[in-house]
């Protein structure tokens, strides 16, 4: 048996409906205070030292991530070399 409901509800209600906080009023401070230092100009905005923080955390999961691809490559061909050298016996 199955059963199929649709509901329709904004993203404000399902975050209330999941119990998750509403953050809407700390991003819009947090693009007010990006916006207001992009308007005094060079001083106090360094659009580096503004995506630092991000670039540091995508970074290093891309490079976890090729850690794990290499690692998993690596344990794949050893298995590989090692069914095949014991296959002739």
């Amino acid at each position: 048996m199955k059963f199929h409901v649709d509901v329709e509800m904004t993203p404000a209600e399902l975050r209330k409906l999941m119990g998750l906080p509403d953050l809407e009023a700390l991003q819009q401070r947090m693009l007010d205070d990006i916006q207001a230092r992009i308007e005094r100009g060079v001083e106090g905005y360094d659009p580096m030292e503004l995506m630092q923080p991000y670039l540091k955390t995508s970074l290093a999961s891309m490079d976890m991530m090729q850690r794990l691809f290499a690692a998993s490559l690596g344990a794949a061909g050893a298995a590989k070399t090692q069914t095949s050298g014991s296959g002739g016996d």
